[in-house]
């Protein structure tokens, strides 16, 4: 079927989109990435991706472990964004993500087999860039780019990099791959928000909103997909001294430290007549090294309010502000 509006699909010629590239992929790619965790039904995916598509979106992050069907079972969302894929022919427009090699099968079978299975349900040969899911402190980084190196010399991955995974073990990769002539990370995607996470959303999660991770990732020039930019909420009316009914909001984000980068933040809002998940999501997009967020918005809605943050400037001076750095 053709997009709901009957048009073909293409950006808007008015669309506000901003673009990067990242080394060894020859295409632009959208500063904001559509997350595809929470898409499970063909009608309101298909909506939400022309929706992206048109505003001037191209990449698309997808996970083996995402969508459970009835009893446990993975693959329902990867299934959807493959079918539209094909439908809407889109495939060499996209910047594709993939994710595999989640707790408990973080290893090398384990992320072979996924990827196989991954691109069964995409229904394309290659991902444009896949990412370890989790890390496994149990196995020497060797084995996985072993592995990794072999899909990509088989043609089913062009990059590769690691999801939550450390600054130490991000290194000890990269030198083992360098020291053996092999490719080696060319991205993370670990949490990164102006909000600081106080508790893992999720065991095995690594967060780089620190500022020794930021000053990491500026030296080694590492591109970045962070998810939960935005805080999952924490920048909007869902958060508060007195609101506690969102436990894991409570756990993750709730601390003195945050709030008042919030109370910061909406100041800047005020002042420059935006929300403030924009001045949110600008200190990320703003960062001294390359930033691809991750979104995951389940109505138009909030794809529409994230846009107004690539267009928000933030001086040197705002950045360290809000960061309370001054």
């Amino acid at each position: 079927r053709p997009p709901l509006n009957g048009r073909a699909l293409h950006p808007s010629a008015t669309n506000n989109m901003r673009y990067a590239r990242i080394k060894g992929l020859d295409k632009d790619i959208s500063r904001l990435v559509m997350g595809c965790d929470n898409q499970t039904t063909m009608p309101h995916a298909a909506v939400m991706f022309d929706d992206f598509i048109e505003k001037g979106g191209n990449c698309f992050d997808s996970a083996h472990i995402y969508g459970g069907y009835e009893g446990g079972e993975s693959g329902i969302c990867e299934e959807v964004l493959g079918q539209w894929i094909k439908d809407r022919g889109v495939r060499n427009d996209i910047t594709l993500i993939s994710k595999g090699g989640h707790t408990p099968n973080c290893h090398p079978q384990g992320i072979t087999e996924q990827l196989e299975e991954s691109l069964q349900r995409l229904q394309t040969d290659h991902v444009d860039i896949y990412f370890m899911h989790r890390d496994n402190l149990d196995l020497p980084v060797s084995d996985f780019i072993d592995v990794l190196n072999k899909h990509v010399k088989a043609g089913k991955i062009k990059l590769f990099g690691g999801s939550n995974w450390s600054i130490e073990r991000v290194n000890a990769a990269n030198e083992y791959a360098a020291q053996n002539g092999l490719q080696g990370f060319s991205a993370v995607s670990n949490n990164f928000s102006l909000a600081q996470l106080v508790n893992p959303v999720w065991p095995g999660c690594v967060s780089s909103s620190d500022a020794e991770s930021r000053a990491w990732l500026e030296k080694a020039n590492i591109a970045l997909f962070p998810w939960s930019s935005q805080a999952r909420g924490f920048f909007t009316d869902r958060s508060g001294q007195d609101k506690l009914d969102d436990e894991e909001l409570v756990r993750c984000w709730y601390s003195e430290d945050n709030f008042q980068r919030k109370d910061r933040a909406q100041e800047l809002a005020e002042q420059k007549g935006v929300s403030t998940i924009n001045i949110a999501l600008a200190y990320v997009l703003t960062q001294p090294f390359p930033v691809f967020t991750l979104i995951g918005p389940r109505t138009l809605e909030e794809t529409r309010t994230s846009l107004p943050g690539l267009d928000i400037k933030l001086t040197p001076e705002e950045v360290r502000y809000l960061n309370l750095e001054d």
